[in-house]
C-alpha cells in the first residue's frame, strides 16, 4: 500500500493542494489557505503546551505531597498534614484521569467560579497535572524513605530543624534518586496529553480524528501523529537522562543498588 503523503498539502477549506505549503509552517507562503501540515503542526504544539504545563503542576505538587507524607511523627500539626498529603494521592490516583478532566470542564467551574474564565486547556492542565502529581509524591515519598536514617540523624545533630533537613539534606539526595521513575512520568504526560481532546483542545488526538473523517486518509494521519507522540516522549526521556547524568551523586549507592551490587 502506497501512502499519499500528499494529503498534508491539501487545504483544510476545499481539499485543493496548497503550493509552498511547508514554507507556510514558517510564515514564508502568502497563501491564505491552511493545509492540514499547518493544522498537525499547531495540534502538535497544543499538545507540548498541555503536557508542560500538566508536568508543571505536577512537578511541583507532587513533590511537596510527597515530601509531606514523610514528615516525622512529631506532633498534631505533622499527622495532619501527613494525613491530608495520603488523602489526596489516594483520591487523584484512584479516578481514572479523563473523568477528572470531565470533573474539571463540566463539575468543579459550578462551585468554583473564577474556573470559568479559563481556557480548557487550563483545565485540562490542571486535571493531568494532579493526576500525575500523585504518582510523582509516591516516587519521592519511596525515595525519601530509601535514604539511609542515618541522614535524617545527623541533620538533627546539627541541630538543624525539619525544614532545614529536608531543605539541606534530604531532598537534594531524594529528588536526584527518583529522576529515572520521573523521566517515566514526564513520558506518560505527553501521551496522557490526548485527553485533552475530550473538551475540544486541538491537540494531535482531535486532530487526527477530525482530519480522517475529512481526508479518508486515516493511515497517513495516524501515523504522523503516532511519530510526533513518540518524537516527543522520546525527546523528553532524553533531556531527563542528561539531567540523570549532570546531577548524579557521586560515589552514592542506595540500599536496593548495595543488595543488586551484593548479589
Amino acid at each position: 500500500m502506497a501512502l499519499d503523503l500528499g494529503v498534508f498539502c491539501k487545504s483544510t477549506l476545499d481539499g485543493e493542494v496548497v503550493e509552498h505549503c511547508f514554507s507556510s509552517i514558517f510564515g514564508l507562503s502568502q497563501n491564505a489557505d491552511p493545509s492540514y501540515l499547518d493544522w498537525l503542526v499547531k495540534a502538535w504544539g497544543w499538545t507540548l503546551a498541555v503536557a508542560a504545563l500538566g508536568l508543571a503542576i505536577a512537578l511541583i505538587v507532587g513533590a511537596l505531597m510527597g515530601t509531606l507524607r514523610t514528615l516525622p511523627n512529631t506532633g498534631r500539626l505533622s499527622r495532619i498534614l501527613v494525613r491530608g498529603s495520603t488523602t489526596w494521592v489516594e483520591l487523584f490516583r484512584n479516578i481514572p484521569v479523563l473523568v477528572q478532566v470531565f470533573l474539571w470542564y463540566h463539575v468543579i467551574p459550578a462551585f468554583v467560579l473564577p474556573l470559568k474564565a479559563l481556557p480548557s486547556y487550563w483545565l485540562v492542565s490542571i486535571a493531568l497535572g494532579f493526576f500525575t502529581s500523585a504518582r510523582i509524591a509516591e516516587q519521592v515519598r519511596a525515595g525519601i524513605q530509601s535514604l539511609p536514617s542515618g541522614q535524617r540523624a545527623a541533620a538533627t545533630a546539627l541541630g538543624l530543624n525539619t525544614y532545614q533537613t529536608y531543605r539541606y539534606v534530604i531532598l537534594p539526595m531524594a529528588l536526584r534518586i527518583v529522576i529515572p521513575p520521573l523521566t517515566s512520568e514526564s513520558m506518560n504526560v505527553i501521551k496522557n496529553s490526548s485527553v485533552a481532546f475530550a473538551v475540544s483542545v486541538p491537540e494531535l488526538t482531535l486532530f487526527a480524528m477530525q482530519a480522517q473523517e475529512e481526508t479518508s486518509h486515516g493511515v497517513e494521519i495516524y501515523l504522523a501523529v503516532t511519530a510526533l507522540y513518540a518524537l516527543s516522549a522520546f525527546a523528553v526521556n532524553r533531556v531527563m537522562a542528561l539531567i540523570e547524568k549532570r546531577s548524579r551523586i557521586p560515589g552514592f549507592i542506595t540500599a536496593s543498588n548495595d543488595a543488586s551490587l551484593a548479589h
